[in-house]
């Protein structure tokens, strides 16, 4: 009986080393050195564990190494269906955009057509973006930091990420999503370094993270939908855009940009809730450009505060970046949406505004316990035009809304 239960423990660890391997890219070839390229090596520790059966593989990033990557590309599927990528040391990317192998790339680090991934770790990411900041370099020529594209089942969680080139964190066509305790920095005047950038995704939860990358803590863009943001501290920077096909957005959470060149764009079901915007350029906003198509609807901001906000609420229906705008013949529409529990302080007396179209409006938009006052006690002012809605408790909005 003891022989046969001694034989069993063993099976049960063999089984257990063999299902829960760790691949160490130190033991690949990396040298954690932060000056040689260990790309290579990265590379094929995540070859070997993609490739390898059985449950709970770990690609180990350890701590106390620092390594340097050019552009890659980690590629699923794999055959495990949960792979693991234990992040705890740091990655740097090179020295400067002279540096990179090929400065064109799109992405720094890429996860594609991963099922069941985890990155996690304390571990730091810096992209050194500041060659690219310099020369005023477009958004089409530099990369995002970290892209996940095509995933389902994913979680991030606890990394730092700084300096991206461009936007820290791309979430596309993706599923299931659950990012937490994560920390994106980057320096106040960077240009376009948005935190994160979701699109084409649904079910993606944030919660519990502090976001302060100069730009747009979260961006919400087309064929986005039953998205939860929770718990998140954003700024200095723009704030958080909801936003069909977004582009710079200056405001902790905005919903933006959404139907530019006549395009048409979907965003539904989303939720901030328990956020605060500290000295960003925008608080809870939506931004669509004139003649786009589409809609943006079940909206939802509560429980935000503000701290010395430039813009707190701003729906902006009628947004043109450059030129004017000609004959208006179509809009993205925007409905069911609501400001609750929204407090705190202005930079400037223009608390809210809500510029809709005439050949859409705004519809069903709800207003209540909204306390709003200016750094300088001044009375705050109200703007709306074209909108159809409710108030309640929130008497700086009084006469806000058309009588239908």
């Amino acid at each position: 009986m003891e022989l046969k239960f001694a034989v069993l423990v063993l099976t049960l660890l063999y089984c257990g080393l063999v299902n829960a391997q760790i691949y160490d890219v130190l033991k690949f070839g990396a040298k954690g050195d932060g000056t040689t390229d260990d790309s290579k090596a990265f590379v094929e520790a995540w070859k070997s564990m993609c490739s390898s059966g059985g449950e709970n593989k770990t690609l180990l990033i350890p701590s106390e190494n620092t390594f340097l990557l050019q552009p890659l590309v980690f590629q699923g599927p794999c055959k495990s269906s949960s792979v693991q990528v234990q992040f705890d040391g740091k990655i740097v990317a090179p020295i400067n955009k002279a540096a990179w192998s090929d400065s064109e790339k799109q992405v720094w680090v890429g996860f594609n057509g991963l099922i069941g991934l985890t990155v996690t770790g304390s571990g730091m990411i810096d992209g050194r973006g500041s060659s690219f900041w310099e020369p005023g370099l477009s958004t089409s020529e530099r990369p995002t930091q970290l892209q996940f594209q095509g995933c389902s089942n994913l979680q991030i969680i606890g990394i730092t990420s700084v300096n991206s080139p461009k936007n820290h964190i791309s979430i596309s066509n993706c599923k299931n999503v659950d990012i937490t305790k994560i920390e994106l920095v980057a320096p106040d005047l960077s240009p376009n370094t948005d935190g994160v950038n979701i699109a084409d995704s649904s079910n993606v939860n944030i919660f519990d993270t502090k976001i302060g990358t100069g730009d747009d803590c979260v961006a919400i863009n087309s064929g986005s939908k039953d998205i939860n943001i929770t718990m998140m501290i954003c700024g200095p920077g723009h704030g958080i855009r909801h936003i069909f096909i977004l582009y710079k957005l200056m405001q902790l959470y905005n919903v933006g940009s959404l139907g530019k060149d006549g395009e048409e764009s979907e965003v539904e079901n989303v939720l901030v809730t328990d956020c605060i915007f500290n000295k960003t350029d925008n608080g809870a906003r939506i931004k669509t450009w004139p003649n786009g198509k589409g809609y943006a609807r079940n909206i939802v901001f509560k429980g935000i505060e503000l701290i010395e906000t430039k813009n707190p609420i701003i729906i902006n229906q009628n947004y043109i970046d450059k030129g004017r705008l000609g004959v208006e013949k179509s809009a993205v529409a925007i409905s069911n949406v609501t400001f609750t529990d929204v407090f705190g302080t202005s930079r400037i007396d223009e608390i809210l505004k809500i510029d809709c179209s005439k050949v859409t409006y705004c519809k069903d938009i709800v207003l209540e316990h909204i306390d709003i006052s200016t750094i300088d006690g001044t009375k705050p002012i109200v703007e709306c035009s074209n909108v159809y809605g409710k108030s309640n408790n929130a008497s700086q909005i009084d006469g806000c809304f058309m009588q239908k």
